[in-house]
């Protein structure tokens, strides 16, 4: 089929410039030493998904439970969700998909540590859980760096938990300052942030400006879209 044959309105994504746009980013966390773990909201597709692993990606990150159980239907293995999972229905599922695949989620609240602690006991299994952050644009997450600390060591105490580091979106200025204030005071309490980690697509070329985070989510990176060349 010829461009011309196509009737409007049609997505047309020119498959070498997305591997390339793959490629690029991809090279670019790597030589910072940041991982990177491409959220697939905008894509969904899980053939992309498997071409940002084969590049270099450490898993991949899901806005939604279906998204996740998609792609471990297709093989992924690695999934981080950064939603507040609530709902005993959705509780369930998870607790079904953590029995087949690496999962790591977020939490900005007790209420969703317990009911993340639930899922982890009826899969048998250990969950990471992040605690969420807001970074400045107040959106999500916990508001205060002592907030961030109460709450990272009661996913600690919670059977079938344990704390895997902090989360925020977008990356910003006030991101680094927050986590080096939360490791200060989990220093004491015997706590490690193992992981942090940042995101958004408008700030991913300035990820290596900050030390603090580990790895990075971005999502439209791979098509290169009016966004994206305007942001980015």
């Amino acid at each position: 089929m010829h461009i011309d044959q196509l009737e409007t309105p049609a997505l047309i994504v020119d498959l070498d410039r997305m591997e390339a746009n793959i490629k690029r980013f991809q090279g670019y966390l790597d030589q910072h030493g940041i991982a990177n773990r491409p959220h697939i909201k905008t894509h969904k597709i899980p053939a992309i998904a498997h071409m940002q692993l084969n590049a270099g990606a450490v898993g991949i990150t899901c806005q939604k439970l279906g998204e996740a159980e998609i792609m471990a239907q297709a093989g992924i293995t690695d999934i981080f969700l950064p939603y507040n999972m609530l709902g005993e229905s959705r509780l369930e599922r998870l607790a079904q998909l953590a029995r087949r695949v690496t999962l790591s989620l977020t939490a900005d609240s007790a209420v969703v540590v317990q009911g993340l602690g639930r899922a982890a006991r009826s899969a048998g299994t250990t969950l990471s859980v992040l605690v969420e952050f807001d970074s400045g644009l107040g959106r999500c997450g916990v508001q205060t760096p002592d907030e961030a600390v109460d709450l990272a060591m009661t996913i600690a105490r919670t059977e079938g938990l344990r704390f895997g580091g902090l989360m925020s979106y977008p990356t910003s200025a006030q991101t680094d300052s927050f986590v080096q204030a939360v490791r200060t005071r989990l220093n004491t309490a015997g706590l490690t942030i193992e992981r942090v980690s940042g995101g958004g697509t408008q700030c991913m070329w300035q990820a290596h400006e900050h030390p603090e985070v580990t790895e990075h989510r971005a999502f439209m990176y791979i098509l290169g879209d009016r966004y994206t060349l305007k942001h980015c």
